[in-house]
């Protein structure tokens, strides 16, 4: 059989983890990079594979068998999502975990409607982490499931939006003893507060109100406000040297009761990631090959993490599998 011909829409951070990804899978093969920049100006590490532009992409429908969607949740997915999936099998990690069956159900009718696979919400959170909440508590009926994030680099741009800002990082970071107590099988009832802190990094303009910004920062709804958040200027030069990398990972944790005698179980499962991207592109091109195989069944339609068997994100067969994996 031939490799599995990946297109990647997007050159980002996730752009680009997926395509060092495709290098360690010897089954794929990266085809082509699209992005509404100019093609001329993006450099891929992947030799043979094209950079073309997005408006591009319908001339390559016969030479892509999945489209890897590395596009932002808040404006990019919603619109190429539902638009790529009417053309091409696609994955997407879109995360805005609220608006996931809005926009599942615009993926999917596009999907249907163009007799194609779509997986979305493809990741480690949304992902891997729903896949452990969905174990545990199918198995745990009767108890508390808790996710903690970090630490880990995340909501960076809403920080480097604000006025005064020239550039900026922050981590979200769990509170050990609030952890301590969820592995203690206790089942505390934890604030939003009491299960993280936000560290802030930020490299203020010159002349820059630094008072303001940190004001800004830590009463911004939605990111800061319910969090007890520290805020500490520092120089580009220390940004680059200290803070260049995107660690991140995170726990689920699901503790609960079994039997007449109220047995306690703790089930966790944990990530420590050096790259959040590579990590999140190697989850998206394992499941890149599942879609191939779902619409070479002839299926078609949106599915997600919870759709697909594990079998289908192996290069091994079911034999190979049983003999090795079980």
């Amino acid at each position: 059989m031939g490799k599995i011909r990946i297109g990647i829409v997007g050159y980002g951070n996730i752009g680009r983890g997926v395509e060092q990804s495709i290098k360690r899978n010897d089954d794929m093969e990266l085809k082509a990079v699209f992005t509404r920049r100019d093609p001329a100006s993006v450099k891929i590490q992947t030799e043979g594979a094209e950079v073309k532009h997005f408006d591009d992409m319908e001339a390559m429908k016969d030479d892509i068998d999945v489209m890897i969607l590395c596009g932002g949740s808040a404006t990019d997915l919603p619109v190429i999502g539902p638009k790529v999936a009417a053309s091409f099998n696609t994955i997407d990690s879109f995360d805005t975990h609220a608006k996931i069956p809005e926009y599942f159900a615009n993926v999917d009718k596009a999907a249907k409607e163009g007799k194609n696979v779509s997986i979305i919400s493809v990741g480690w959170d949304p992902g891997m982490f729903s896949l452990n909440r969905l174990y545990a508590e199918s198995i745990l009926v009767q108890g508390s499931t808790y996710t903690f994030w970090g630490k880990g680099v995340r909501h960076s741009d809403a920080i480097r939006r604000i006025e005064g800002v020239k550039n900026g990082i922050q981590y979200t970071v769990p509170i050990e003893a609030a952890v301590d107590q969820v592995r203690s099988g206790s089942e505390p009832e934890l604030t939003t507060r009491q299960k993280h802190l936000r560290e802030c990094y930020v490299v203020a303009e010159e002349g820059a109100d630094k008072a303001a910004i940190e004001e800004a920062i830590k009463t911004m709804p939605n990111y800061f406000d319910e969090y007890d958040t520290t805020v500490t200027f520092i120089t580009e030069e220390e940004l680059k040297e200290n803070h260049s990398k995107m660690p991140h990972g995170g726990f689920v944790i699901r503790t609960g009761e079994t039997g007449c005698e109220g047995n306690k179980h703790v089930i966790e499962y944990s990530l420590k990631l050096d790259s959040n991207p590579e990590f999140t592109g190697s989850v998206l091109v394992a499941y890149a090959r599942a879609a191939h195989r779902l619409s070479k069944k002839g299926e078609s339609g949106a599915r997600s993490v919870f759709d697909i068997a594990p079998a289908m994100l192996s290069q091994m067969t079911p034999e190979e599998l049983r003999a090795h994996m079980l």
